[in-house]
């Protein structure tokens, strides 16, 4: 906060978001980095300019500099410690000692002071700007007690607190140690995603086989890829032919066939045969790394819950700073002398915990976003992944969402004495030569089928109708009821049959050779199994589920019926889909819209929360604020499940944050000193305060065993 309120204020500035979770900030604007540095130090840190490609950094420096920084405080601490406990009066120091002791103390406190020296330039930069933090309180209670001490070690009669003013320090590095490694494991998950990149590509150049680094592929290249090897960028196969494990970026675990035509992804690994593919999309546009820069913005934005969190962290310093001079004055006065008042005043400043309150949301958005993208569900903001947890009803675009978004060949319904293979290869060989979608469809289910087509003669295509040629002087017709009664063909027999299929919002495709119906193809865009899955599992938790679609009412009502679905509005155009979520949203619901973020995109805009299916590798354009890598619905009740979690954990460490500081602070400042005759010693508070930060941590770091 204190950084971005700097940034912010810095000339030529338009827009700045900070990421406490892996100590980043994204500046927009005209100033320069300079100016930037300059705001940053200025509020006692510092910066550096990082690539516009840049990935949250590893940890492990900051780890080690915090480990080697306890390790030397705890060494000097320790006979303080033994000091510390002979004030306990757990045993006894030799005199010859006691007599010496302050200076020994001093010796040993100050390079404890000049280990942990950057808490106090960052605490003494941050009060001179009149905003003051932890560090703030720290140095100035730390700072109280060793310049106090060294008062009593020069002749003025009182209470050392070396010993106090070390082992606070050195619990202080601790928990700024076991903090680092929790945020490690925070961000384990775009790790994770970062080690897959391959670092390597065999490529053909001028007719050899080369292996080159990945920054060196370009668009165009082609790439080989054998058994057991790492797909290193996106692309499309032009030949060979093997099964893809995507688990590791779509979150699928069944292995995808992969064949001329088909589009790889980079980091997947090639499980069977050897394939050669064109390069598509290299560096920053691969899939892989649109899903990086996605979880990235997501950790680095801020949800309405962490934005409530600011405001009253923005008053937690100063108002512990009262706090902490009225116990001083409070105790002075009272007559419990300047040690004591002191005492408590050291006490409160230490204890006072506004890291927990900063860290209890950023750290479980940042595991939470890292979960999304493990199951193949990107969250572009945390206010979506907050968002998510309030949404109460799901509208289901149809075409391509509900379901396959292309026709197949449902039912193959045909004469006596003729087989069903051979009237599929009569019609796909008329259809062969046709371009529309649902002779397509026929000719692709011949192929599945490993049918032998007919040659054809004097094809000729009846616009909106079907299609005919010859084959072996016979004349082939294939089309719907309205060419055939133009043709005079009687479609009697099949009358009950065309009726039902039509029902269940399919199209019916008549065969006729030389003037006599002899079948029909019955062809339908077909609804995904996973798509009836996710509406009961909906259903079961309480959503109200709605389609929206273009269709007619009989298909529409066909459609929604095989899925579970009762709300259905049917002939929608794209523009108008946005006025039936308006619909819902004034009916007191909080809608989530799912589609596939293009011709939807009106409505995604509108609904609480967009959610666009994404299988293609231009993810990061859609249109909505959580996106589906895989084109499976029931990662619509994860997300939500998600979303749920991670609000949970946000409130557990929110929780621990304000209670801790609620009893800690009190305690420390005497208020229940009256009835227990207890005081909070300094060191004691400086562990606790420690491990309050490292409590909300871990807490987060925990969420990533969630399974979905």
């Amino acid at each position: 906060m204190l950084i971005e309120n700097a940034l912010k204020k810095t000339k030529g500035v338009s827009s700045v978001k900070v990421s406490l979770a892996n100590e980043t900030a994204i500046v927009e604007g005209t100033a320069s980095f300079d100016d930037l540095r300059n705001a940053i130090v200025n509020a006692g840190y510092d910066a550096e300019l990082v690539a516009d490609d840049f990935i949250a950094p590893i940890i492990e420096d900051e780890v080690k500099s915090y480990w080697n920084k306890f390790l030397i405080s705890a060494v000097l601490s320790f006979p303080l410690l033994l000091v510390m406990a002979s004030d306990f009066g757990l045993f006894a120091l030799p005199e010859e000692l006691m007599q010496s002791l302050g200076l020994i103390e001093l010796f040993l406190v100050i390079p404890v002071l000049l280990v942990n020296r950057e808490i106090f330039v960052r605490g003494v930069r941050s009060g001179l700007n009149l905003a003051p933090n932890m560090d703030s309180l720290v140095t100035l209670g730390v700072g109280s007690a060793v310049l106090y001490s060294i008062a009593v070690v020069f002749g003025y009669a009182g209470h050392l607190y070396f010993e106090a003013a070390a082992i606070i320090l050195t619990f202080i590095a601790l928990g700024k140690y076991l903090e680092a490694l929790a945020k490690g494991r925070t961000s384990q998950a775009i790790k994770k995603l970062i080690g897959l990149q391959s670092k390597t590509a065999l490529i053909i150049r001028k007719g050899k086989e080369i292996e080159v680094s990945i920054e060196e592929v370009v668009i165009g290249d082609l790439i080989i890829v054998k058994p057991g090897g790492k797909i290193p960028v996106d692309g499309v196969v032009i030949d060979g032919e093997t099964y893809v494990d995507e688990s590791m970026v779509t979150g699928e675990s069944i292995p995808v066939k992969k064949k001329k035509g088909s589009n790889v992804i980079g980091a997947t690994i090639n499980q069977q045969g050897a394939i050669r593919f064109k390069a598509t999309k290299v560096g920053k546009d691969t899939l892989l790394s649109q899903i990086i820069k996605l979880v990235e913005e997501a950790q680095a934005s801020k949800s309405p819950i962490q934005e409530l969190v600011d405001k009253v962290s923005s008053v937690f310093v100063p108002a512990v700073l009262v706090i902490a001079a009225i116990a001083f004055v409070y105790w002075f006065l009272v007559g419990a002398g300047f040690d004591f008042a002191l005492t408590a005043f050291v006490s409160v400043l230490i204890i006072a915990c506004p890291c927990a309150l900063g860290l209890a949301t950023p750290t479980a958005i940042m595991v939470g976003t890292g979960l999304g993208a493990e199951n193949g569900i990107l969250f572009k903001n945390s206010a979506s992944l907050q968002k998510m947890k309030s949404v109460n009803a799901v509208i289901f675009d149809k075409t391509g969402t509900l379901t396959i978004g292309k026709p197949i060949v449902t039912n193959l319904v045909s004469l006596k004495g003729i087989n069903a293979n051979e009237l599929l290869s009569l019609a796909a060989s008329v259809e062969l030569n046709s371009e529309h979608p649902l002779g397509i469809a026929i000719v692709n289910e011949s192929k599945k089928r490993k049918l032998v087509l007919k040659k054809t003669s004097s094809f000729k295509s009846i616009t909106g109708k079907g299609v005919s040629a010859k084959i072996s002087n016979k004349r082939v017709l294939v089309g719907n009821a309205a060419v055939m009664s133009e043709n005079k063909i009687s479609i009697a027999s099949f009358s009950k049959e065309i009726e039902k299929l039509e029902s269940q919002a399919k199209t019916v495709m008549i065969i006729a050779v030389d003037g006599k119906a002899i079948g029909l193809i019955a062809v339908a865009d077909a609804v995904k199994e996973t798509s009836i899955q996710a509406v009961s599992e909906l259903k079961k938790m309480g959503f109200k589920v709605a389609m929206i679609t273009g269709d007619n009412e009989r298909t529409a009502h066909a459609i929604a019926k095989q899925v579970g679905i009762e709300t259905v509005f049917a002939r929608v155009l794209p523009a108008d889909k946005e006025k039936y979520v308006a619909q819902l949203q004034k009916e007191g619901f909080n809608v989530a819209m799912v589609g596939d973020g293009i011709n939807d995109s009106p409505a995604l805009a509108k609904a609480d929360v967009g959610i666009a299916i994404g299988s293609g590798t231009d993810i990061a354009i859609e249109t909505g604020e959580v996106i589906l890598v895989k084109n499976d619905l029931r990662d619509v009740v994860k997300a939500i499940k998600l979303s749920v979690f991670v609000l949970k954990k946000i409130k557990q460490n929110l929780a621990w944050a304000f209670v801790f500081n609620i009893i800690g602070i009190p305690l420390a400042a005497g208020f229940f000193y009256p009835f227990t005759g207890l005081l909070l010693n300094p060191a004691i508070a400086g562990v606790a305060m420690a491990f309050s930060s490292v409590t909300v941590t871990t807490n987060s770091a925990l969420m990533k065993n969630w399974k979905p």
